[in-house]
């Protein structure tokens, strides 16, 4: 059977942060600390050029430097940086990406060439595309959370799925502090 098209989004087995940091605050240093956090059981890369070592884990300059199929890559860096990296994950044949960083159509015209951009290269090598300037996606059974909120959510039986980062954020602040869990 065929699995479905959002399965490396939700079930992946190695995931690749582009733009994780040792920085306290920063957004890819937090989705780092969240994948270590919750109990990821599958492979997880850092990618940053400046460093050897991220949080405890090796680095890798680029992508292309990690000699594993990458089944999710998470992206935080600046939004002019994006179309090559999306490139580079259409080219190592990705089986997702979410795109965590602003600075596309919000900002106007520039911004939404920028994200039509993007979303071009999805489609031309036909990559699952979360994003771009989203909180990211959580699914607490298997440790995955690619997010930057500092909420530790349990499993649970409900989904969901929101438009807006602050809507999300505040119901798993109140999710963590009332026990409540959810499957994604």
């Amino acid at each position: 059977m065929r699995k479905h098209y959002l399965t490396k989004v939700f079930e992946p087995s190695s995931v690749a942060i582009v733009g994780a940091s040792e920085r306290e605050g920063s957004v890819g240093g937090q989705i780092l600390r969240n994948m270590r956090e919750s109990g990821f059981a599958g492979h997880i890369y850092p990618v940053n050029p400046k460093h050897d070592q991220v949080q405890g884990l090796p680095a890798y300059p680029t992508l292309a430097d990690i000699d594993h199929p990458l089944d999710l890559v998470v992206i935080a860096i600046p939004a002019t940086a994006i179309p090559a990296v999306m490139r580079q994950c259409g080219d190592l044949e990705v089986g997702a990406v979410i795109v965590l960083s602003a600075g596309f159509a919000e900002i106007g015209k520039n911004g939404k060439s920028l994200q039509n951009e993007i979303v071009d290269i999805a489609r031309t090598y036909d990559i699952p595309l979360v994003g771009p300037n989203c909180l990211g996606v959580i699914r607490p059974r298997v440790g995955l959370n690619a997010t930057f909120a500092k909420s530790r959510i349990e499993s649970g039986h409900v989904a969901l799925v929101a438009q807006s980062g602050a809507f999300c954020t505040a119901l798993l602040d109140w999710a963590e502090a009332e026990g409540f869990g959810f499957s994604a």
